[in-house]
Formats: structure tokens, sequence, C-alpha cells
């Protein structure tokens, strides 16, 4: 693998050094000072990174003068080379991740949606283990979890629900649990002690601004109803609900959560801006990288993603073929970050290769 082109860490250490000076200076103000002191996060890894390695490199330079020059000095040189080579190593790969391309949407909050796949009532308490494991998973990093709309199962868990997760970085750890999620265990109803096989579906979405999406009215098709609750049981007298399609894409999406048809239609769009700036990214991601296949950016929804095997304990992401026979600790969150982890360093993997491919 080459070395890093000291051209490229130039340029970094001398934005960084641009942004801090426009920042201290006094001369930004308002929005112009928030683009400034984004950037200077963003850059200040990848600065600090580059001093180190370019100072790194300097030092291996001066070991090989001092190994051409001979003498008693030469041999000390030397046997230093082989560990400060090993630690230009690690400087190096570390400074490759830190300049791979970043998805714009990793810092974003997401819009999560679980829903109940074959399987009946054990589908839809299955789907309810997944949503509270989310939510576990999500209080663990310090972010905040709002329903937006949810169905009940006859027997527990949900046949559908949608919230929002709040926090930053939300939408680069969860952006992966996109996919079918199977579950093999024996359901609280099975009499004979049978093992079962269910499914549920999960979608994860990053919230998007008004202008990301460009939505016309008039391609909206907007209606309201009246909400109603379980059995059809009235639970309010106006017409408060809302659906709302858009025309061209097909997409529909209804909120009646809220008494107010004015917070459903709120709550609506939200949603589908949501659904479109997917439809996006995913479009992007694919004039890209046609031949690539990436799991992350397509969100096929129609291929299975992970088993959860309650007899044998046992969690396997069939993307990176990881097991963990640790399944109680990632129902109940904690482990979720281990597997999660597993699947940011394979995509991390994956872009390093494309890039080495394109060299």
């Amino acid at each position: 693998m080459s070395a890093i082109p000291h051209e490229k860490l130039d340029r970094i250490i001398q934005r960084f050094a641009t942004v801090e000076h426009d920042m201290s200076s006094g001369g930004a103000s308002g929005e112009g000072f928030v683009r400034l002191s984004k950037e200077y996060a963003e850059l200040e890894p990848a600065a600090r990174k580059a001093l180190e390695l370019r100072k790194t490199y300097a030092e291996r330079s001066g070991l090989d003068e001092m190994v051409k020059a001979g003498g008693e000095l030469a041999e000390m040189a030397e046997a230093e080379r082989p560990v400060l080579d090993a630690r230009l190593a690690t400087l190096e790969q570390e400074m490759r991740l830190l300049l791979l391309p970043k998805d714009a949407a990793d810092d974003r909050n997401v819009i999560l949606e679980v829903r109940a796949g074959t399987g009946g009532d054990e589908a839809a308490i299955f789907a309810g283990d997944l949503f509270r494991m989310y939510q576990r998973y999500a209080a663990s990093k310090g972010w905040r979890v709002e329903v937006i709309s949810a169905s009940e199962g006859e027997h527990g868990g949900f046949k559908e629900i949608i919230a929002n997760i709040y926090g930053m970085g939300a939408f680069a750890h969860l952006k992966f649990e996109s996919g079918v999620h199977r579950v093999q265990r024996v359901p609280a109803t099975e009499a004979q002690g049978r093992i079962h096989t269910s499914a549920a579906t999960v979608a994860v979405l990053p919230e998007a601004e008004e202008v990301d999406v460009k939505i016309e009215e008039k391609d909206l098709r907007i209606d309201v109803y009246r909400s109603s609750g379980p059995g059809g049981q009235s639970v309010n007298t106006t017409d408060s609900a809302v659906r709302i399609t858009h025309i061209p894409t097909g997409i529909a999406v209804a909120q009646q959560t809220e008494k107010s048809q004015l917070k459903n239609k709120n709550a609506a769009m939200k949603l589908l801006r949501a659904r479109l700036y997917e439809i996006e990214r995913q479009r992007i991601d694919s004039e890209r990288s046609a031949t690539r296949k990436d799991q992350v950016g397509s969100g096929d929804r129609s291929e299975r993603i992970r088993t959860y095997n309650f007899p044998q304990g046992r969690c396997t992401d069939h993307r990176i073929n990881l097991t963990l026979y640790k399944l109680d600790q990632i129902i109940e969150g904690p482990a979720l970050e281990e597997m999660i982890q597993a699947l940011m360093t394979n995509h991390q993997a994956e872009l390093l290769a494309q890039q080495d491919d394109a060299a």
C-alpha cells in the first residue's frame, strides 16, 4: 500500500489552519460561524492525524539518511526502522479511514419503521421486541425516541410502528439495520414446544429537510378522514386523520396520532419527505457504483439480513457472516453495539478496497 501523498496532507493541514484563523479572527458570525464550526469539527481529526503522519515521514527520512551515511549511527537507525515502519503503517491506515468519503446523512436524525412480516401474531410480537431493542440502544447512546404512529398486534407487539430517533450520528449507526430480520423460537402460545420462524422488516430513513426534497403541491393528493382506534372505535369526532399520496411515485403516508389535522399533516409530510429523500440517495448511490452491491446504500428489504435464534442463543448477521452467542444481550440493547460496529468496520473496509482499486 503506497504512502499518502504529502500534497494531500498539506492541503488538509492548510485548510484546517485557515478555518481556525477565520473562527478566531471574529470575521464570521451567524450562519457563517456555524458553517465554519462544522467544518472545523469535521477537519480537526484528519488535520491532527496529518500533522502526526507528516512528522513521522520526516523521522523515517532521517533514519534513511543516517543509514546511507554509514558509521556508528547506521546500525542504530537500521534497528529503529522496523518499529517506525509499523507505526507508519498504523498511522496511514488511520488516515485513510479519516479520508473516506462521508455519507452526508450520517449525522442526521432517523425515522425508524418496524413492521411485522410473515408469522402472524409471533411476527408482531417480534416486531415489538425489535423496536424495544432499538429503544434501549438509543437510550445507551443518549438519543431520544419519539413514536410517530403505532398499530398494536392482537397478542402483543406491533403490526407496525414508526418513530423518530433524535441524536448525533443516529443514521450513521442505524442505517445498517434496514432489511428483513428473522426470528426462530418457541412462541408462548405453542403447546407442542415447536420452533416457529417469523420475520419483521426494518426501514431506517434519514430525516430530510425541506431543502433536500422539493415537493410540488400539484403532485400531492391529500385525503382527510376520521381517525379510529382498535376495532374501528372512533377516537375523534372530526376528520383529523390525514393521508398524503405523492402522485409521481405512488408513495402514500397516513397519520392519525394527533387530534389536530394540521399536526397530522405535518407529521405525514415529514415521513413522505424522508422516503423521497431515501429514494434519491439510493439513485445517486447506484449511479456512483452500478456494479457494487452495497447493503447499506440499497436498503434492500427483500433480503434477509439477520437471524435471531433463541433456542441456540445466537444472532447471525448474514451480510458479514458474524455470529454472536449473546442473543439476550443483543435483544436487551448493549451487545447490539458490537454487531453495528462490525458492520461499520466492514463497510469501511469495502470503501478502502474501492479506493485502492481506483488508485
